[in-house]
């Protein structure tokens, strides 16, 4: 697919997080000899974080903001729906395609997801450009539908 790159924000259409938004980290696009079709590695978040306004004192933000749960997985290009968002989070060092065999080193994987996507969500202020800033206030929003 060319229109699904890394870093693209996708929605994720079936499955446990239906519903839910990711980020690409690694697309497949002939397959491979576990999956036959064309499928992404994507990182997203099954708990978004908790609305925050500007009143709210910093503590108070970090504490509301914690509450963010990730979710890495394998899933069809076919089940997912990608939006015009992309984001600037270099997330391949993250999450490591060999880490999540093992149930263990998942475990590990998401909770390092965590704070690299925690780090991001406290200080969106510090993106440049204008598009990836969009694309990672998008990302962080529940989706409402």
């Amino acid at each position: 697919m060319a229109v699904i790159k890394t870093g693209k924000v996708v929605i994720v259409l079936a499955g446990r997080h239906a519903g839910k938004k990711a980020v690409v980290v690694k697309t497949f696009d002939e397959g491979n000899s576990e999956k036959r079709f064309s499928h992404c590695l994507v990182a997203g978040l099954a708990r978004n974080p908790r609305k925050v306004t500007k009143a709210m004192s910093k503590s108070k933000v970090e504490k509301r903001s914690k509450c963010m749960k990730p979710f890495v997985k394998y899933i069809n290009v076919r089940h997912i729906f990608p939006t015009r968002y992309v984001v600037d989070m270099d997330l391949k060092k993250t999450v490591d395609e060999a880490d999540l065999v093992d149930a263990e080193r998942r475990v590990d994987v998401k909770k390092n997801l965590k704070k690299v996507l925690l780090d991001r969500y406290l200080n969106q202020k510090e993106i440049t450009s204008e598009k990836k800033a969009q694309g990672s206030n998008y990302f962080f929003q529940k989706l409402r539908f």
